[in-house]
């Protein structure tokens, strides 16, 4: 029982470390009334987020397709050490009623993960949030806020923080992403 421990230990300090780690179980935020998941479709890139383990490239960004199924193809893409790299994953709606949390998995294996869309306009910028509770003693977040375009005027990523904050989603350490060089490298 101790090994158990001591893996277990092992994997969410791992986990924590590049994270944003928060005691408690995750909030409740409120997301996009009357979302429309056929206009949040498209290509989105990556204008600031909570730092996240899985995403250590620059040049971020995600395309939406609807399938024919009504789940939709989830591609994700990044430039790490001067290669584009890209994942293929499958979002779902998880609830009709609530159209604007998703669930999104990259891998058969893996449960989905909520990818709840807070906020959007659909052709300027998007905010996304997921959480992950960790036996309910505390959670680690993941925040996103998105664009249309690979940049975002000062004051909207400001607005996008408040509405975070109002949420009860702690984004000081929110950090912008880099997206500049993008197009000059591939």
């Amino acid at each position: 029982m101790e090994f158990v421990h001591v893996v277990m230990f092992g994997f969410i300090s791992a986990l924590a470390a590049a994270q944003v780690p928060h005691w408690g179980p995750c909030p409740e935020p409120e997301v996009q009334q009357a979302f429309s998941l056929k206009q949040f479709m498209g290509r989105w890139f990556e204008i600031a987020k909570l730092p996240a383990q899985f995403e250590k490239g620059r040049c971020i960004e995600t395309n939406f397709t609807l399938r024919t199924d009504s789940s939709i193809r989830v591609v994700s893409s990044e430039i790490l050490k001067g290669e584009l790299k890209k994942i293929e994953g499958t979002g779902i709606i998880e609830d009709p009623k609530n159209p604007a949390k998703l669930g999104i998995t990259y891998s058969y294996v893996l449960p989905y993960s909520p990818y709840w869309i807070l906020s959007t306009d659909y052709v300027n910028q998007a905010l996304v949030y997921s959480c992950t509770d960790v036996l309910r003693l505390f959670h680690v977040d993941f925040a996103w806020v998105l664009g249309r375009t690979r940049s975002l005027p000062e004051s909207a990523i400001e607005k996008a923080r408040e509405v975070f904050a109002r949420n009860n989603i702690d984004v000081t350490r929110m950090i912008p992403s880099r997206q500049l060089g993008c197009d000059k490298t591939l």
